[in-house]
């Protein structure tokens, strides 16, 4: 019966992978149109993508009206529209445009505008970012305009899929055009009541030598445009309109732009995380059930004889095996905060999971991410708290205060300091003045006091009490063979986690990177939780060979076992910058570089926190099961 239970809940889980690929709740309602409704354009930054068999040249993105671009302004200037916080914190700049598109009225070769001219810092400015393989991103009811894309690694599957933005202009082998008409084609589908609702937006660009005479131009084949570099040239930008009826319902109008890359490689990453976390349970499971379990009954039947004999094992470490460890402080304050970070990551992944983070409503993942991290800035304080007291710490204020500031200050200071590359290079990325305000608001408001909350419970909570008795003097440690010294121990333990995630950590640095949107979140969801299992496991099993060892000194070395698998996250970011980046400015390289330590230790303190923790909860049982005088 057990067997069918453990089946049955495995099914569920690979159903509820299914269902979250395609599956979210569709985060805005729907805008009927009229026939002849004015429907607006938005205008989002520019971002480099990656053109077929081609590297990514840049990580850093332009404002649309960024002036050297010289593109077409409405009247009365450009207007910026609200945006979520976690929209501004992952560079979107939305403003409007000067595009005229009615529901349902096709336009032929309309004029926007014609720029003035444009000085030759500007023109090579613009050519360094056609060659970069910058693109343009429009917003039409919500949809991003995209461009017609094809998955070329998918066997057998020539479906297009829509690709976000579209190109800048386009490189030959002598010369760099630019686009300059825009043929914009908006999918519609037909509603009762002569209600229409825009289902997808492709825009197809050409590079045309336009001129304007009298207010006219004429869009007939012209040959591309290109710049003298003379400080005269000016482009004349003309656009059309196509609506194309589409049998696609409002609700599933994401679905092509939600392309997974070669869903195999996802079941591939999926199954090569289980196969780690079978195969370390089976370990795990041998070692409890048959040499821990054997040592117990070992142990208390020599207690129960009358002849004195000798401990031996791991037993032998009994009296100093809860000794508090060096740094107890900096421990608990780490430990308390990966608490915080588990806990975010968990629910933010259950809510995008069940569908409520659409990629509809913008920014709405990091969004989440922020608040959640700020409200469990109260358990980084009940943890820290609980596991400070434990190990005999007395400096309590200390503790609550670099629970509350410690950790949150070196994010928010690195991501302050990244802020400044971004602004030198006048990046849309650049977070303003005023949202980096709000997030030092919502820290001091939420997280602080929250975290101050949680470690006063945290305090007023009984000490956890340890089943043996610490020994007043210090048991001395013998030589350890090279496999359980240290720092190999601890780069061995490391790997196994970051093979159970290494896979889908390709993903999503392609979706962080390249710009594309990550919906592969069952997968993720399970990864996270095969994560957990192994960072846990792992983590038991070495602690079980140092104390067959006599090496008693476990706490730091949980917390790094596991947490090791960030250092391996950070060496593959190196590894990913090589081999599929081409950047070429030392701007792009530190903020690359930089977000990656970022990321690494997020991942390292998290996963130091399920080691340490697990190994606690491990020694606690095992040694609570023998006798001890």
């Amino acid at each position: 019966m057990a067997h069918h239970g453990r089946l049955s809940s495995l099914l569920a889980l690979l159903l509820l992978v299914n269902a979250s690929m395609a599956f979210y709740l569709p985060g805005v309602a729907p805008h009927n149109y009229k026939k002849g409704d004015l429907v607006p354009l938005f205008v989002n930054s520019l971002t480099p993508i990656v053109s077929s068999n081609s590297q990514l040249k840049s990580v850093i993105s332009y404002d649309y009206y960024y002036e050297p671009f010289h593109f077409c302004q409405p009247e009365g200037g450009p207007q910026k529209q609200s945006e979520s916080l976690g929209s501004i914190l992952f560079g979107d700049r939305i403003f409007n445009s000067p595009f005229q598109i009615h529901m349902l009225e096709d336009t032929e070769c309309k004029l926007l505008c014609t720029t003035p001219a444009i000085p030759k810092e500007d023109a090579d400015f613009i050519t360094e970012r056609v060659k970069e393989n910058y693109a343009i991103n429009w917003l039409i009811d919500g949809l991003p305009a995209a461009r017609n894309a094809k998955d070329e690694r998918a066997e057998g599957d020539e479906r297009e899929f829509y690709g976000i933005g579209f190109p800048l202009g386009y490189a030959s082998a002598e010369k760099d055009y630019v686009n300059t008409h825009y043929l914009i084609q908006i999918k519609y589908h037909s509603r009762e009541d002569d209600n229409y609702r825009v289902v997808g937006v492709v825009v197809l660009p050409t590079s045309s030598n336009n001129k304007e005479e009298n207010g006219k131009v004429s869009c007939a084949p012209n040959g591309p445009y290109q710049f003298q570099y003379d400080n005269k040239d000016t482009i004349t930008y003309t656009y059309s309109v196509q609506w194309i009826e589409s049998t696609t319902p409002w609700a599933t109008r994401w679905d092509n732009y939600l392309h997974i890359f070669d869903p195999s490689i996802h079941w591939f990453s999926l199954v090569n995380s289980i196969v780690i976390v079978l195969f370390l349970t089976g370990m795990v499971a041998m070692i409890l059930l048959r040499a821990l379990h054997k040592d117990i009954s070992r142990y208390n039947a020599v207690d129960a004889q009358e002849d004195v004999q000798e401990d031996y094992g791991w037993k032998l470490v009994h009296g100093d095996v809860f000794r508090p460890p060096t740094r107890a402080m900096f421990l608990a304050v780490l430990v308390g905060n990966g608490a915080q970070l588990l806990a975010m990551a968990g629910v933010t992944l259950v809510f995008a999971v069940l569908g409520f983070l659409s990629p509809s409503n913008r920014g709405s993942l990091a969004t989440v991410m922020v608040i959640l991290f700020m409200i469990f800035g109260s358990i980084a304080g009940f943890v820290s708290a609980r596991v400070y007291k434990m190990n005999g710490g007395e400096a309590w204020k200390a503790n609550v205060a670099l629970t509350a500031v410690l950790f949150p200050g070196i994010i928010l200071g690195e991501l302050f300091g990244l802020n400044f590359f971004l602004i030198a290079s006048h990046s849309s990325g650049a977070v303003p003045f005023g949202s980096m305000v709000a997030v030092l608001a919502l820290w001091a408001l939420i997280s602080l006091p929250l975290s101050v909350i949680g470690s006063y419970f945290g305090f007023r909570k009984p000490r956890i009490e340890h089943p043996v008795r610490t020994n007043q003097i210090p048991r001395q440690i013998p030589d350890q063979p090279f496999y359980l010294r240290t720092i190999p121990s601890i780069l061995m333990g490391g790997l196994l986690p970051f093979g159970a995630i290494f896979i889908e950590l390709y993903f999503i640095m392609n979706s962080i990177w390249f710009h594309r949107i990550y919906y592969g979140l069952g997968f993720l969801f399970l990864v996270y939780s095969v994560l957990i299992l192994t960072c846990s496991e792992i983590t038991i099993l070495m602690c079980y060979f140092h104390l067959c060892n006599e090496d008693y000194h476990w706490s730091w070395r949980a917390f790094l076992t596991s947490g090791a698998s960030g250092f391996y996250v950070f060496l593959y970011s190196a590894l990913y910058y090589f081999t599929k980046l081409d950047i070429g400015s030392f701007t792009g390289t530190v903020l690359y570089f930089g977000y990656s330590a970022i990321i690494s230790l997020l991942v390292t303190v998290m996963t130091g926190a399920v080691g340490y923790v697990s190994t606690l909860v491990f020694l606690q049982r095992i040694f609570a099961s023998i006798k001890v005088d």
